[in-house]
Parts: C-alpha cells; structure tokens; sequence
C-alpha cells in the first residue's frame, strides 16, 4: 500500500456493519471510546466494557450524545481478573448474541514500580496480553458465529519489545517501560498466531492488528500515575503527569480521535486484510492516515509466537476450540 499520509481518508470508507454487534475492550475513554463512536457511526451495536460502572454509565450516555442512532450497552470487564473474564465471556455466551466484530484494545502503560494483576500477573503482560488472550478464547464460539474480526491493539513501543521467558512476571527485574514494550510485543505475537491458527483450524475469524501512532490519549494520565511505592499519585501528581504528556503527544503527534483510525480501518475497512498490522502513515508512523505498518522483527517469529501461547494457555488455563 503506498504511503501517503496527505492523502484524504474517512470513516465513510469503512463498511456499513448494520446488525453486527461490535465488543471493545477499554471502553470508557480514549482509544476505545473514539473505536466505539467510529463503529457506531456505521451501524453497529455496541457493547462497551471496562472496570468500573459508573464510568461505562457515563461512557454509554457520551456515546449516546455522539451517535445519537446508536444501539448499545456497557458491560463490566476487568481484564486483570480472570475470574473477571471468564465471568463477562459466560454472560455474553449465556445471551447467545454473536460477535462480529471485537477490539481488543484495554491497556495498562509503565506503572512506575511493578504491580499485579488479582491472579498474580505483572500488571501490563498480565492485563495487556493475558487479560485479551483468555477474553478471546472464551469468546471464540460467538466469534465464530459472527465471522469475527478481531482486531489487537499494539503499540510503536513493541519495535524494541523483548520477551523474558524466564521472567515473564518481572519478578526479578522491573522496567516501567521494558515491561510494556513486552507486553505489545506480545499483543503482536498474539494477533499473528490467532490468524494462523484460524486458518489452520479452520476458525472462520479474521485476526489483525494496529496500532495508533503518538494519540494523545489518557493512558498515561490514568494508568502510569504511580510513585516509586506503586501508589496511585496525589492530585497535584497526575496533573503533573498530564500536564507533561498532552503537550508532547499534542505536539509531535494527533488527537485520540485521528489515533483511533487505524484501529477502526483495522476492523471495517474492506481493505484491510487477515494476518496484517495496520498505523499511520506519516513520519515513524506517529501520524497520518492508516496503512500498513512495519512488523517489528521479532513478531514476525512464528516459534516465538508458539511458545508465548503455549505459555498463555498455561497461566490463564484457557484452551482455544469451538464448544
């Protein structure tokens, strides 16, 4: 695909998802919500999740306010619980309600000393990876009974991702941002595997992953707040944290909403092909219109990528077929 990042691009040229229902992970704010309001826009139902209620509440009413014709709901997803998970994927499986379309696109950012998932999972590889990996695998029947595209969110950060096979859970060594850059890579490892797996199998699901350049989304705000004891920052600490990362992504990168785009041509773009990483096209693919993205060397290791779900279905005890 050529790499024009001056080109026009819209939402109008994704698909019309009338009577799909589209689930996405993260939900409340940021990427996941300008994902919600992109899909919304063309049609589809949509199920919003994230951690906590009254945030989906008000997230679901915003959503409303935005796409005014939308139909949807929220429902309450900890992807650092496993119990969690498999709580939400026996609900939705109990509803009976296919899935065409889902994005895996929760994430945790460099909490500043390591934390744990309720399962005992460094919290980003535990949440980021784990937490997705074993959504997915529950859900994989209604996903199969909508033709699904799944669709992983990844980060720039996984071009210099590693993978500790010794130290997954950073039990020895702690790195804020080596530790995230692990668990995108993973993220990568996952959505490449998963396609090939569908295939093999078969699975009739598609899955793709993208990332969304420099947005200039809460994540770091929300998620990397912590002082050196793991402890949520004072007020004045977060304001700092805010003030400190929105006029840098602002400045050499884009708004959440042009972040989002790539994750959306991901998913509904009838360009958009199985097995693929999609970004933005403009210098280092921290801006621009989407296209295709450069795999880092790494993801593209089919033994690395075996071994990390091998390892996956190990610590999550969830098993990937069709009940």
């Amino acid at each position: 695909m050529t790499r024009s990042p001056h080109a026009a691009w819209s939402l109008d040229t994704l698909e019309r998802l009338d009577g799909r229902t589209a689930l996405i992970t993260g939900s409340t704010g940021g990427l996941g919500f300008e994902v919600a309001c992109g899909l919304a826009q063309r049609g589809a139902f949509i199920i919003l999740s994230g951690r906590n209620l009254e945030k989906g509440r008000a997230a679901l009413n915003r959503l409303y306010e935005r796409v005014p014709s939308v139909q949807g709901r929220f429902e309450v997803l900890d992807l650092a619980s496993l119990a969690s998970v498999a709580k939400f994927a026996t609900a939705l499986r109990d509803r009976g309600q296919p899935i065409h379309l889902l994005a895996n696109n929760a994430g945790i950012m460099a909490p500043a000393s390591r934390l744990t998932t309720k399962d005992g999972f460094e919290l980003q590889f535990g949440t980021n990876h784990l937490g997705h990996f074993a959504l997915t695998g529950r859900l994989l029947p209604l996903l199969a009974a909508g033709n699904a595209t799944v669709m992983t969110v990844a980060s720039l950060a996984a071009l210099k991702g590693e993978l500790p096979f010794g130290d997954l859970n950073a039990r020895h060594q702690y790195s804020p941002m080596a530790r995230y850059r692990q668990s995108k890579l993973s993220n990568l490892l996952f959505a490449a595997e998963l396609n090939r797996r569908a295939h093999k199998a078969p699975w009739p699901i598609h899955s793709r992953a993208a990332h969304p350049g420099w947005a200039a989304s809460n994540i770091v705000a929300n998620n990397g707040a912590l002082d050196t004891a793991g402890n949520p920052l004072s007020r004045w600490g977060r304001r700092i944290a805010r003030n400190f990362a929105g006029p840098v992504f602002h400045a050499l990168g884009q708004t959440v909403e042009e972040g989002a785009w790539p994750l959306l041509y991901a998913l509904a773009s009838p360009e958009a092909l199985d097995g693929e990483y999609y970004g933005p096209q403009g210098k280092g693919e921290r801006t621009g219109i989407p296209g295709e993205a450069i795999w880092p060397e790494l993801a593209q290791d089919h033994q690395l990528a075996a071994r990390l779900w091998s390892v996956s279905e190990e610590m999550t005890g969830v098993k990937y077929g069709l009940m």
